[in-house]
C-alpha cells in the first residue's frame, strides 16, 4: 500500500483538517515538526514515509477565495524532487491551465486533482484528461451524499487513469475507512484503474483492510502527525 502524505494550506498555513468542516481548520500541530509552515511539514511528511509525491489541498481555491498561487511556487521550488497532486478547486480545465501556465518550469510536476465537488458535470472531466492525461478525479462525499455532479460517480466510462475514493466527513476522525464504498468503487473502475482512498486510516491494519478492499494507495494526514503510522522504508513506499 502507497501512502501519499496530505498538506491542507489555508490562508498561508499548514491546517488539520477534520470531517470537511474547512471553517473550523485550526493551525497544525505535528509530532513531525515545529509549527504550521507548509514547506516544513511538506518536507516532514514527506521524509516520514519516504514518499516522492505530495498531496496539496489549497482550501483557499477550494472555498473559492482564488488558488494561493505564491505559497504553490514556493513549494514547488522547495522540493524539486517531488511530484504534487494539487486540489485546488478547479472548475474547469481553463481554470487549472491558468494556474499552472503561471509556473511553467515547476507545473509540469503538477497532476491536477479534478473534485466533483468543483465539477457542474461530469462531461468536464475528459477536458481535464485531454489536457493532462495524468490528472486523477477525486469522488467526494460526505455522510453519504455525493458532493458536486452526481454524474462523475454514476458515469465511470469517463473516469481517468487514477481515482480518489474521498469520505470527507471521515477525514481526520480516526473512524476508519469506509471499505464498503472502496469496495464499490473498486468494482465499477475495473481492472485498467488505480484506486485511491482518503479519510478514517487509523493504524496499518486500517490500510491493509484498505487494501484489501480495492485501494493501492491512501491519501493520509492525521495518522502520520499524531505518530499512529510509523516511518516507511524508501523503497516500502512505492507503487
Amino acid at each position: 500500500m502507497q501512502i501519499v502524505p496530505v498538506v491542507d494550506i489555508l490562508a498561508g498555513q499548514a491546517v488539520r483538517a477534520v470531517r470537511g468542516e474547512r471553517s473550523n481548520y485550526q493551525p497544525l500541530q505535528s509530532s513531525l515538526c515545529l509549527g504550521s509552515e507548509p514547506l516544513v511539514v511538506a518536507r516532514a511528511l514527506l521524509h516520514h514515509c519516504a514518499s516522492s509525491r505530495l498531496y496539496i489541498a489549497d482550501l483557499d481555491g477550494l472555498t473559492g477565495r482564488g488558488a494561493q498561487a505564491a505559497l504553490l511556487a514556493s513549494l514547488l521550488d522547495g522540493l524539486p524532487d517531488t511530484e504534487i497532486w494539487l486540489d485546488a478547486g478547479f472548475t474547469s480545465a481553463a481554470s487549472a491551465e491558468e494556474l499552472l501556465e503561471a509556473m511553467p518550469q515547476q507545473g509540469r510536476r503538477i497532476c491536477p486533482v479534478i473534485a466533483s465537488e468543483s465539477l457542474r458535470e461530469a462531461r468536464q472531466i475528459g477536458e481535464f484528461i485531454r489536457r493532462w492525461p495524468r490528472a486523477l478525479l477525486s469522488l467526494d462525499q460526505r455522510k453519504g451524499a455525493a458532493l458536486g455532479a452526481a454524474s462523475c460517480w454514476s458515469e465511470s466510462e469517463l473516469w481517468p487513469e487514477q481515482v480518489i475514493v474521498m469520505t470527507l466527513d471521515r477525514v481526520g476522525s480516526f473512524e476508519g475507512p469506509d471499505l464498503r464504498l472502496l469496495r464499490e468503487v473498486s468494482a465499477r473502475a475495473g481492472s485498467g484503474r488505480r484506486v485511491i482512498g482518503a479519510g478514517g486510516v487509523r493504524n496499518l491494519e486500517d490500510l491493509e483492510a484498505a487494501g484489501e478492499a480495492g485501494a493501492s494507495a491512501w491519501l493520509i494526514a492525521s495518522a502520520l502527525h499524531d505518530g499512529r503510522i510509523p516511518p516507511r522504508r524508501h523503497d516500502a513506499c512505492r507503487g
